[in-house]
């Protein structure tokens, strides 16, 4: 998933999600201070990926293991730029794991992420192409660093939880932008889920993708 140039809608449904939420646009909870809870959780996935790993197909059906990596890595160098009010390039995907070391600079860029969005006025303001404003587009990549977390998982066979309140912060965040995503072909169509789903699974169900599933080999 890639934000930068979209933005987010409604067409005035709702969906109910048990368990506490917050509206991000209008709370108190710094994007940064979400990011570094996310990145806490995805950094470790990144890092243990190993070499034949990476022609795994994922949920993301147009991405293999490298591909997701890939695009991971150019969200969250992008993002710092979008933090900054500065133009993002998603034009080109660079091969970052055909080169030594790219677990660990991936763990560098993101710390980097998460200090960019710390800085003074980060979150003030619009940012992007679309002049969202800045929360949203924190929103944006704090999404992509947690659920591309979880393809990854998936796609490897690891487990993966995001942290509670990363959840809670995206939850009305994701309904809202769900509409425009899915007729942009960033989202997919809602998975319907059974009673008992958790939090984190109906937010996964509103991108589009189905926890219950487990990708072809």
């Amino acid at each position: 998933m890639t934000y930068d140039d979209t933005h987010s809608g409604t067409d005035g449904t709702r969906t109910r999600v048990d368990g506490p939420h917050l509206d991000f646009e209008n709370s108190e909870a710094r994007v940064s201070d979400l990011l570094r809870a996310a990145a806490e959780r995805a950094v470790p996935l990144v890092e243990g990926t190993a070499n034949d790993s990476l022609g795994m197909p994922t949920p993301c059906a147009e991405y293999d293991v490298r591909a997701l990596l890939n695009h991971l890595y150019a969200v969250v160098v992008n993002f710092q730029a979008l933090a900054a009010k500065e133009p993002a390039d998603f034009s080109e995907i660079l091969d970052r794991t055909a080169a030594p070391g790219w677990r660990e600079g991936f763990a560098v860029e993101t710390g980097r992420l998460v200090e960019a969005w710390a800085a003074p006025g980060a979150e003030e303001g619009t940012s992007g192409a679309m002049g969202l404003p800045a929360r949203t587009v924190g929103a944006m990549v704090l999404l992509d660093l947690t659920v591309h977390a979880w393809d990854l998982a998936r796609a490897t066979g690891r487990e993966f939880e995001p942290a509670p309140e990363v959840v809670a912060g995206l939850t009305d965040e994701v309904e809202r932008m769900a509409p425009m995503a899915r007729k942009m072909n960033v989202f997919g169509d809602a998975v319907d889920l059974p009673d008992g789903a958790t939090a984190f699974e109906r937010l996964l169900a509103t991108t589009g993708r189905d926890p219950r599933a487990r990708p072809a080999a």
